[in-house]
């Protein structure tokens, strides 16, 4: 709860990065004017611009540059090729994956109100050694919901307990008859709850305008994975890539979640940005451990650092249905403030070994191996004979959205010294306004000048994000704007401009202002944005 948040999380209150969010076009509710919708949003100017500069971002490093050039464990350069697979595939791709059987979620209902609960996001409250009292549920990491069951529990023990006498257990721990003692987080009455049972997650749709609900059902797909599996031998086959590489896909993916909260940190329709990396069984430790400690480098270079971004190896019993025992599964999480004093996934990293291939290869009876040419024992021409084996897969898989949440969280930074009295500390890389430009005032050809320097940036660097030419209100204002927005870097058009042809640059995180030459700011601009 937020009680045992640290301080630097309790600063930062999630209603007021979502209130900036709102304000200046980062993130709104989807459907709004007609009341929104449960788990969908939609990303205003900035946020769409921060949202395709994150993405960019990865695209580069991991698609064009190879992991940024860095050399594999072989020492040679890591090989990514690219894919765009539909969200809507044949329903046997998801049999064979086992999302149709086995992709469900425990869930509890609340006879009374017609709520549905993630019954692993449920807690209870109840006093210690209380054993015919009443248990209140809460949803967890819900401050409100913990409040009132505090108050329920309050009520009914006629006095206001402490925290000592307080106990929590999971609602999942409880058996079926503590549960119909259990009143539900909006509930008055008690034994509301129903016991947990499975829920499928995938969004159903049908296919063909005539479609029957059954015979021509269909799922939106709630990963991006199996559309890399699915095409394989096809990428083999059509391009010169050879094991190991790896195939990258961005793209969304759909989720009934039964309780999205968190703002976009739980979302029903969410993009991911993910790595299948096709090696060979007796290399994947080495290629698992490669891509765990870049992965996470590469968050910390995109301005996640400190405390709040750790690298967290899986648990025996967290191990996924894919998973061996002993292959390696890592989260990268980072600290948002409404899980904080813990953290929330941003990226799993996970040895899948060879379930998939194997998967898909015994559902469509199509052959899934990989015939390589380097391996197996030499001929009598000293060429090897060739080995065929079903290659093992690392997949770092990336939340888009929730790495945009958990930058955002990160920039957020309140500053009672400024006018705005925020600043969002975005990595210049991402910042969705590059630069802003500004006349001091509307006169004296100030304007004109500003307009012509901001159409030479905007030439240069337009591809990266906007260039802002702001002359209303007092140049306070319009640097209070600015720092909402993220914006590193602004540059003033002021009375010496005209007779000296030097501008002001104001530095966003320093507050420093600096002289420098009118001509000398394109190449300032490239040194800082790093192009």
């Amino acid at each position: 709860m937020a009680d045992n948040a640290t301080d630097a999380c309790d600063v930062k209150s999630m209603d007021d990065i979502m209130a900036l969010c709102k304000r200046r076009g980062f993130i709104y509710q989807a459907s709004e004017i007609y009341g929104g919708v449960n788990g969908f949003w939609d990303y205003g100017p900035l946020g769409s611009q921060l949202k395709k500069n994150l993405r960019d971002a990865w695209w580069n490093d991991v698609v064009m540059l190879g992991c940024g050039g860095k050399p594999g464990p072989d020492g040679k350069p890591v090989r990514i090729v690219p894919v765009d697979t539909c969200i809507i595939q044949n329903p046997k791709v998801w049999e064979a994956s086992g999302h149709v059987g086995g992709f469900n979620d425990p869930m509890v209902d609340c006879r009374e109100t017609k709520s549905r609960y993630r019954a692993d996001h449920l807690k209870c409250l109840g006093e210690k050694g209380d054993t015919e009292g009443q248990i209140y549920a809460y949803i967890e990491n819900d401050d409100a919901s913990y409040a009132s069951a505090r108050k329920k529990l309050d009520r009914y023990k006629k006095r206001a307990l402490s925290d000592a006498e307080i106990d929590t257990c999971a609602l999942t721990e409880l058996g079926n008859a503590e549960l119909a003692i259990t009143v539900g987080p909006d509930a008055k009455e008690v034994g509301t709850l129903t016991p947990p049972r499975a829920f499928n997650l995938m969004f159903k749709t049908v296919l063909g305008a005539t479609g029957d609900a059954e015979i021509d059902k269909a799922y939106l797909r709630p990963e991006t994975a199996q559309g890399i599996f699915i095409n394989f031998k096809n990428v083999v086959d059509t391009t010169r890539v050879g094991v190991p590489f790896g195939i990258a896909q961005t793209g969304k993916a759909f989720r009934n979640e039964v309780t999205p909260r968190n703002f976009t940190f739980r979302s029903r329709e969410f993009e991911q940005m993910e790595i299948e990396f096709f090696c060979h069984p007796d290399e994947a430790k080495a290629w698992y451990e490669f891509w765990r400690d870049w992965r996470m480098a590469w968050w910390e270079s995109m301005g996640l650092k400190g405390e709040n971004l750790i690298l967290r190896e899986h648990d025996r019993d967290e191990l996924a249905h894919y998973a061996k025992e002993g292959a390696g599964t890592s989260d990268i999480e980072y600290r948002f403030p409404f899980t904080a004093p813990g953290y929330g996934e941003l990226e799993g990293i996970a040895d899948r070994t060879n379930f998939d291939l194997k998967q898909h290869q015994e559902h469509s009876k199509k052959k899934m191996e990989y015939h390589d040419t380097t391996r197996g024992e030499l001929l009598p021409n000293g060429q090897p004979k060739g080995e065929w084996y079903l290659p093992h897969v690392i997949e770092p898989s990336a939340g888009l959205d929730r790495g945009v949440l958990a930058v955002l969280c990160e920039a957020f930074t309140p500053d009672p010294e400024r006018p705005s009295g925020v600043v969002m500390k975005l990595h210049p890389r991402l910042s969705p306004i590059k630069a802003g430009v500004f006349p001091l005032v509307k006169k004296d050809g100030m304007p004109e000048v500003a307009e012509k320097l901001r159409a030479e940036l905007h030439q240069r660097f337009g591809r990266l994000g906007a260039i802002e030419f702001d002359e209303k209100q007092s140049i306070g204002k319009r640097y209070a704007r600015m720092d909402e927005a993220g914006c590193p870097f602004c540059f003033t058009i002021d009375g010496d401009t005209m007779t000296d042809q030097t501008v002001t640059v104001r530095d966003r995180d320093t507050l420093s202002q600096e002289r420098m030459g009118l001509d000398k700011v394109g190449d300032f601009l490239a040194e800082k944005l790093g192009v």
